[in-house]
């Protein structure tokens, strides 16, 4: 947070515009949409909130099937169950991480063989890096199918030039707490549509129909961001190039120091992509390094030093395991041997030197003999 995010909460409170509606909603809806060079955007409580709504302007129905990135945050996959339908994962590409566009096209094909197509399909631009679009997008037309881009860890981030949020039908933008910029919770549904986004504003603030009474032809959710988070949002939105830059420098840092150590390797970065590096994730290779991911990760915790596993695939989730899945192999390697760095905007060099020199010394502290 910095003076101007306070600035612009002071502004709200001072001029008592605090509930879901007023000129710091209508502001930062305009300016995000800029900054993704979309047309239309409505401001809403979370991301989440923002891929329900998506779904439901699409037409989801109960019984309906979603083609869904399976190596992602369950967020990505809930509103589909919200809604009664049900989700089928596709598996990752080894050159970004993201869904396969050879894999979402024969179970395309295989939908449409069996007449079944799907309502639609999520696609999860992962880490911060944008999916490969263009065959995505080429297959999704073949049969009409809309695309959602989940883009809750890119805001800031190309493919092929253009803002990642261009692409799809609908894009999805994340202000949670742990993302490039915050507004504590909060979220952004983009379209090129003016209809639709109009449409989600009227479905987020409870469905009420136009009438001096409350009067309610639709059911409806309470979904619309507030004034003052919206404000916060301005301020954060002004320093993204920054907060980029700095997770840039914490990814080039990780790499110099550990970019050569046998067995430690980085996420791809496609060469048609310019990634928003919300996060660092690497790969380890317990045979070439001599300490396994979970090796390193306790290692980090014991000196209070939180990182992560890359993501459970959701079809190996509990709650999804009745889910079909195309493919699975990829993604449950990269689950089983990856782990995300600590990469906030603030960390400074010796954090970043602290925290490769601890990675380096796993293997040799688990080769010590006990005293």
């Amino acid at each position: 947070m910095g003076a101007l995010e306070l600035a612009l909460v002071k502004e709200a409170f001072a001029t008592n515009w605090i509930a879901p509606l007023g000129p710091h909603v209508d502001g930062f809806e305009r300016e995000l949409a800029a900054y993704v060079g979309v047309p239309h955007a409505a401001a809403l409580s979370s991301g989440t909130a923002a891929l329900h709504l998506a779904l439901r302007l699409v037409g989801l129905q109960r019984g309906d099937e979603v083609l869904c990135s399976t190596f992602t945050f369950s967020a990505s996959a809930n509103p589909i169950a919200y809604e009664g339908a049900t989700p089928v994962f596709i598996d990752s590409e080894n050159t970004s991480w993201n869904m396969d566009p050879g894999l979402l096209a024969e179970e395309l094909d295989s939908c449409a063989a069996l007449g079944r197509l799907p309502r639609a399909v999520i696609v999860v631009d992962l880490y911060g890096q944008s999916a490969d679009y263009a065959p995505i997008l080429d297959a999704c037309a073949k049969y009409a199918v809309p695309v959602i881009q989940d883009s809750a860890e890119a805001l800031g981030a190309t493919y092929r030039g253009a803002a990642v949020g261009q692409q799809g039908h609908f894009a999805v933008f994340s202000f949670n707490g742990n993302k490039i910029i915050t507004t504590s919770g909060g979220g952004m549904l983009v379209a090129k549509d003016a209809a639709l986004i109009e449409r989600a504003r009227f479905l987020a603030t409870q469905a009420r129909d136009p009438a001096p009474h409350y009067q309610h032809s639709a059911i409806g959710f309470n979904y619309r961001m507030s004034n003052v988070l919206a404000g916060i949002g301005r301020g954060q939105l002004s320093v993204l190039p920054q907060r980029i830059a700095a997770r840039r420098t914490n990814f080039q840092s990780y790499r110099a120091a550990l970019g050569d150590v046998p067995g430690i390797s980085f996420m791809p970065i496609r060469p048609d992509s310019e990634p928003n590096y919300w996060l660092t994730c690497i790969m380890i290779d317990p045979e070439k390094f001599g300490a396994s991911r979970e090796d390193v990760r306790l290692a980090l915790e014991a000196h209070h030093i939180e990182s992560r596993p890359l993501w459970k695939p959701l079809h190996l989730q509990p709650v999804f395991a009745s889910s079909r899945v195309r493919g699975g192999a990829l993604s449950e390697g990269l689950f089983e041997r990856g782990l995300c760095l600590p990469s906030g905007s603030s960390l400074s060099p010796d954090d970043l030197n602290r925290i490769c020199a601890l990675i380096l010394e796993t293997p040799r502290s688990l080769a010590a003999p006990d005293l």
